[in-house]
């Protein structure tokens, strides 16, 4: 067997194609570029950086998976450049990096990932119960366990990115909150201690009405991305499309909005 077949340690060339370019131009460029045993996609992007392309744009922090700065598209793929490994791919395969498709590009491998911010403040926060003072919340371990989860994300945005309702439709990006947002909105209608529902704030109606919740067609593209491993779809889209759908056909909820339309 080869040393590629049998990945034998030791330094070899890879075949690099970074995007190049600004919002009015750009393309990919190739690289040949020396790779090491236990590299990620990150130390060669700064290799080339070293080398041979001392201008090239890339955003990073912690190179250790937790703070969510390093999005790109690796080979097609929304990906963490400092999580992904160079031996996942053959040494003869050909690395394509480019940046997030569904946002704007700032320079190369940088976008501008505003419009989730702008979406994590028309979220409505959490309401803090009247009755209780703040040191008296008290919850169930099973109802913290299970927001938890949530709880992981490190808003590196890579499902945002890959949730075709705003990856192949720019259209949908005002009315669509996206799959992180959506989990947020999840994780704050089913806390046991947020008083929304007493403040008026209905988080089921406001998920469908507002923040598009019926674009999500639980495709499960957002959690095949996540670094994290949280289950979205599974535990965060469905049930509160299930919570949506029962909220808005309840013969009974449907009852009291007819006669609360009659006394007004």
């Amino acid at each position: 067997m080869s040393e590629q077949q049998t990945g034998q340690s030791g330094a070899y060339q890879a075949h690099f194609r970074v995007w190049r370019g600004d919002p009015d131009d750009g393309g990919l460029t190739d690289f040949r570029v020396e790779v090491h045993e236990g590299e990620v996609v990150l130390d060669i992007v700064h290799r080339l950086q070293a080398t041979q392309a001392p201008d090239l744009a890339v955003r990073w922090n912690c190179k250790a998976g937790k703070c969510g700065s390093c999005s790109a598209e690796i080979n097609g793929r929304p990906r963490l450049l400092c999580m992904t490994r160079m031996s996942v791919f053959d040494r003869a395969e050909t690395i394509t990096v480019t940046p997030m498709r569904g946002f704007p590009v700032v320079r190369d491998l940088v976008t501008d990932v505003s419009f989730n911010y702008a979406k994590a403040r028309e979220i409505p926060a959490f309401v803090p119960p009247e009755e209780l003072a703040p040191g008296e919340y008290r919850m169930q371990q099973e109802d913290v366990s299970r927001s938890q989860e949530f709880r992981k994300c490190i808003e590196c945005f890579l499902c945002q990115d890959t949730c075709h309702v705003v990856r192949d439709h720019e259209e949908n990006k005002s009315a669509f909150a996206g799959p992180r947002f959506l989990m947020r909105i999840a994780e704050l209608d089913m806390h046991p201690l947020d008083a929304a529902s007493a403040a008026g704030l209905d988080r089921k109606r406001t998920a469908q009405d507002a923040h598009g919740l019926g674009y999500c067609n639980i495709t499960k593209c957002c959690t095949e991305v996540c670094p994290e491993g949280i289950k979205i779809t599974d535990n965060a889209l469905i049930p509160l499309k299930e919570r949506a759908a029962d909220r808005k056909y309840d013969p009974l909820v449907w009852l009291g909005s007819k006669i609360r339309r009659r006394k007004e």
